[in-house]
């Protein structure tokens, strides 16, 4: 006799995002797409109010349906309040991109400027750049990219030095000229720096947060190669969301899809749940192929665009961590 099929796996997954406060906006689009990709009757929603107080209140409130995961929360203070709630009973998904707060059982699942700096600086090496000059202009995401760089010079083979810029001044001299200058930012900052690199001979590199497509930054970024999701796989995405809700999603609610699908892909396998999500093949979403680590912490790889006079070429991709 044949064995019976597995029954399939009906838990819920709980989505823990903003629908009141100042980011409901955001948290609904987030919604929205996390329907396009997971069945509606197995999608919980959850309103954390963008607070920790309110995504703690909401993770106890999704732990009574027994969600076979959490997507969620959104933002960096929600985060820890949700895993002490939970306590490794459930995996979680968190769509922040503060590497931090990752932990045993609770995901980093945003973009982080680690991430996209280790694969712009690994596909820079692949291609003869040794030597690269950092742009620190002081933000959040600079400062994280530095640390980040600081720790892959040895396992890349690059050496990285750093310059600070604040805004609005002008680029320093790097003195001997590196094989290229990457700019992890974004603004009129990355632009004045890319301007000033001009007939160097220097490599600019960059981030998805540099994506610019007005004339004048194409201009600017034109010859620069960038770290990113791939735009063709985002732009399919964006046409399937706009085609059911109209409006246009932004990389955030790219992020709440994947991980609906994630969880679709293991309900379909009859593997939702931790050993489903540490498949070592990983899984392919809108912003890159994905594999869960056991700390936490989330590998992406990304897209490698070429920036040129009329938009951005994909060229090749590169793992980030």
């Amino acid at each position: 006799m044949f064995a019976a099929d597995k029954k399939k796996d009906k838990r819920p997954i709980a989505l823990l995002l903003p629908l009141t406060g100042p980011r409901a906006r955001l948290g609904l689009s987030m919604r929205q797409a996390a329907l396009l990709a997971e069945n509606s009757a197995f999608v919980q929603s959850f309103d954390t109010g963008g607070t920790a107080a309110g995504a703690a209140a909401a993770a106890a409130q999704a732990f009574k349906i027994k969600p076979a995961l959490i997507l969620g929360p959104l933002s960096a203070e929600e985060v820890p309040a949700v895993s002490s709630t939970v306590a490794g009973r459930v995996p979680v998904i968190a769509f922040s991109n503060d590497s931090v707060l990752r932990a045993p059982g609770t995901w980093i699942f945003g973009i982080t400027a680690g991430q996209v700096t280790t694969a712009i600086l690994r596909y820079a090496r692949t291609r003869g750049v040794k030597t690269v000059t950092m742009i620190d202009d002081g933000s959040p995401w600079s400062a994280a990219a530095t640390i980040a760089a600081g720790k892959s010079e040895s396992e890349i083979g690059i050496t990285v030095n750093i310059l600070q810029v604040k805004p609005g001044q002008p680029l320093p001299s790097p003195g001997e000229a590196p094989d290229a200058v990457l700019l992890p930012g974004a603004g009129e900052t990355v632009l004045a720096a890319a301007r000033a690199l001009k007939e160097t001979g220097v490599q600019l590199l960059g981030t998805f947060q540099a994506l610019d497509s007005r004339p004048q930054a194409l201009a600017a970024l034109d010859g620069a190669w960038l770290a990113s999701p791939d735009p063709n796989a985002f732009g399919t995405f964006a046409s399937a969301f706009q085609a059911r809700n109209g409006g246009d999603p932004g990389t955030i609610a790219a992020l709440a899809y994947d991980a609906a699908g994630i969880a679709n892909t293991l309900r379909a396998d009859n593997r939702l749940g931790m050993e489903g999500l540490m498949d070592a093949k990983g899984f392919h979403g809108v912003t890159g192929p994905v594999r869960f680590r056991t700390d936490g912490s989330v590998a992406r790889d990304f897209a490698i665009l070429v920036a040129g006079p009329t938009g951005y070429t994909p060229v090749a991709s590169s793992s980030g961590s």
